[in-house]
């Protein structure tokens, strides 16, 4: 099909939206900046649901069974000040992950009007994304749970039930340190615990019973050990394709690059913004609460 003096490719051959079809593209995307986004799939939602509820348990046993029995007071406030704080933006890069638009190309835009306004050269082909109806740009891939097509899609996450793509790329590298780090402190604390707890033979060292102090403790650090191992390696993962600007779906593909890569800083900038520094480690970053409160009357943007 040729339309406009470019050729228009497809993998299916669906016809073209009209304007008469009720569909703007420039007022979907501006409905969709002032609204939540979030993927209503059951099993994202679990899986969600157990991430926080694994790091509430480590906070409880790292606070309650080693902490506060401990008679160091210094140890017990340090230590206590920097897992919680860790805990606290581990949680909030999740939820800024599982909540930020991951690069969602609108539905349906492959409208003659959206067409015209790319000012396509003659000859150029453009893509459709049978699946939603979307003219999908360069580096775009298609997601079946999130049921749109996200630019520079690197995978889709069950544990922050969302895809990780151009625009939370950055939250999700953030959330698989922190937890790297407080699965790592928690693993300190509980080898640092168990030598206290055997000098004194098991007395004064919690204010629970031996038997259930081990078996928290047992849980804690198969629980650390499993996640610092899956978490560190998916940040050395995510470290190593912005640096050589390449997404996983890409290399799994072995897509030969068509853009121009970009230089390993070049690529840190552009998923964490501007030059280094502390906002880079910031989950807190660009929160705008006026939009959120204008989200929450406008409506939630649910995979549908």
């Amino acid at each position: 099909m040729q339309s406009s003096g470019h050729r228009f490719r497809d993998v299916e051959h669906h016809p073209l939206l009209n304007e008469s079809d009720g569909y703007s593209a420039s007022s979907a995307d501006g409905e969709l900046a002032d609204r939540l986004w979030f993927i209503r799939d059951s099993c994202g939602m679990v899986c969600a649901v157990i991430t926080w509820m694994l790091v509430f348990y480590a906070d409880f046993v790292v606070t309650f069974v080693m902490l506060l029995p401990s008679k160091d007071f210094w140890y017990s406030v340090v230590n206590g000040t920097l897992f919680n704080c860790l805990a606290v933006l581990a949680l909030s890069s999740h939820l800024r992950t599982m909540l930020t638009d991951p690069g969602a190309v609108p539905k349906g835009n492959a409208t003659k009007e959206y067409m015209e306004s790319l000012q396509l050269k003659p000859g150029e082909v453009i893509y459709k994304c049978p699946k939603c109806c979307s003219i999908k740009p360069e580096r775009a891939h298609h997601c079946s749970i999130c049921k749109r097509c996200i630019r520079k899609m690197d995978h889709h996450c069950p544990w922050v039930n969302n895809c990780v793509g151009e625009k939370n790329q950055r939250f999700f590298v953030l959330f698989t340190m922190y937890i790297a780090l407080i699965s790592l402190h928690a693993l300190i604390l509980c080898g640092i615990q168990l030598v206290t707890c055997v000098r004194g033979q098991w007395t004064d060292c919690s204010s629970f019973s031996p038997p259930i102090t081990v078996i928290l403790m047992i849980f804690l650090f198969l629980e650390g050990l499993l996640f610092f191992t899956f978490t560190a390696v998916m940040f050395g993962t995510q470290i190593h394709s912005i640096c050589n600007d390449e997404t996983e779906i890409e290399r799994l593909k072995s897509e030969k690059p068509t853009w121009e890569r970009k230089t390993r800083w070049e690529g840190m900038r552009s998923v964490f913004g501007g030059q280094p520094s502390l906002l880079w480690i910031n989950p807190f970053v660009g929160i705008q609460i006026r939009r959120f409160l204008r989200s929450r009357k406008g409506g939630t943007e649910f995979s549908v």
